[in-house]
């Protein structure tokens, strides 16, 4: 029995020792080794649907990009001086560089419309001409020569400087119903009537033309000091224009007139023929009509000076005097408002319309445009 709990005694002693190691040995092996940690349960993405590309082509691009232009605003259109009743030479003729130089005064609606029937010859003056009656009524001098190309691109030159012309064209061929009894006029209306390089002026109703003895003279008038007088007497040297006999010249065929309008009772003081233009100057032996090359020659000649506060012209005419005295660069100045507008092309498209020649188109736009040049040196 001794022994037995001597064993009893020796085992748990035994326990109580090495059991106390073994749970030191837990412990330690606990404290010791790394923590394994739960893995996070994923949580279900929110899927965002990807954004709509819209594929800009350049075009797009470029149209997205550009920016809309400004809205232009209109201009003003320009009220019409009022029309009274009385002597006038001039009236403004608005915005000259958009002037038609195609048609002029006529304008596109106004041109002569065959077919053309004769009504007579007329013997007046110095070339052969005649009038007709065209499809709309309208009555016409037609007229052959040498002033043909001059007379039309003068006058458009003339008008668009606000003075008052007659509707001029340039037909290149056309033919005329019953041209009979025929004198001066005969080598140009073939037996067939028809007839080439004609110039047409318009024969406008209702108005009174006072002409020969009763048309008005260069140095007694009612503008008479006028920058408006003294610009048309510009104009008759800018042309070259030769031919500017007045009342005083009625038994030779006077180019002055007054056209007196019924309607509105207006006495339009005018230049009638601007035929002698567009060549030289001069006296009878010298001058000429429709002559660029003289014409251009002269243009060196054209303003001399200014000599006692008056402009000095190189011009001579059949009135030489009363055209190019007198005259101050504040009368150049005032003309420049309106002549200094014109633009090259408006003079080839009248020149065109006139039926000249591709060298003399150049020849006389750079001339023409040389003695406006002048005109404002002499204005500054």
């Amino acid at each position: 029995m001794k022994s037995l709990m001597i064993s009893k005694t020796f085992l748990l002693l035994f326990i109580a020792l090495f059991g106390l190691s073994a749970l030191d040995v837990n412990a330690q092996t606990r404290r010791t080794r790394p923590r394994t940690r739960r893995a996070p349960v994923a949580k279900p993405k929110t899927t965002t649907p990807p954004a709509t590309t819209t594929t800009t082509t350049p075009t797009e691009t470029k149209k997205a990009e550009t920016p809309k232009p400004p809205e232009k605003k209109s201009e003003p259109e320009e009220k019409p001086e009022p029309i009274l009743p009385g002597p006038t030479i001039w009236r403004n003729p608005g915005k000259v560089e958009k002037l038609d130089f195609q048609y002029g005064k006529g304008g596109a609606a106004n041109a002569p419309l065959p077919p053309f029937n004769f009504i007579e010859e007329d013997k007046s003056g110095s070339n052969p001409k005649v009038k007709v009656k065209d499809a709309n009524g309208k009555t016409w001098g037609v007229k052959w020569g040498s002033e043909v190309h001059s007379e039309v691109f003068a006058s458009k030159l003339v008008w668009a400087a606000g003075y008052y012309v007659e509707p001029a064209f340039f037909l290149k061929s056309g033919k005329i119903i019953g041209a009979i009894n025929l004198t001066r006029a005969a080598k140009y209306i073939a037996a067939d009537g028809s007839f080439k390089d004609a110039r047409f002026e318009l024969k406008e109703s209702g108005i009174k033309k006072m002409q020969g003895k009763e048309s008005w003279l260069w140095d007694k008038n009612p503008f008479l000091g006028t920058k408006e007088l003294n610009g048309l007497k510009i104009m008759i040297m800018l042309t070259s224009n030769w031919d500017s006999k007045d009342q005083r010249d009625a038994s030779r065929g006077s180019n002055t007139a007054i056209f007196k309008v019924k309607a509105t009772g207006e006495e339009r003081f005018l230049m009638t023929d601007w035929g002698g233009s567009m060549g030289k100057w001069g006296g009878v032996f010298s001058r000429e009509k429709w002559d660029c090359d003289g014409f251009a020659k002269q243009s060196r000649d054209f303003i001399k000076g200014v000599k006692n506060g008056f402009i000095e012209f190189g011009y001579k005419g059949q009135r030489t005097d009363e055209i190019r005295t007198r005259i101050t660069p504040a009368d150049a100045k005032w003309l420049l408002q309106y002549i200094g507008k014109i633009t090259d092309a408006q003079l080839r498209t009248g020149l065109q319309a006139s039926a000249a020649t591709p060298e003399e188109v150049e020849c006389f736009t750079r001339a023409i445009m040389e003695r406006i040049s002048q005109l404002k040196r002499i204005a500054e």
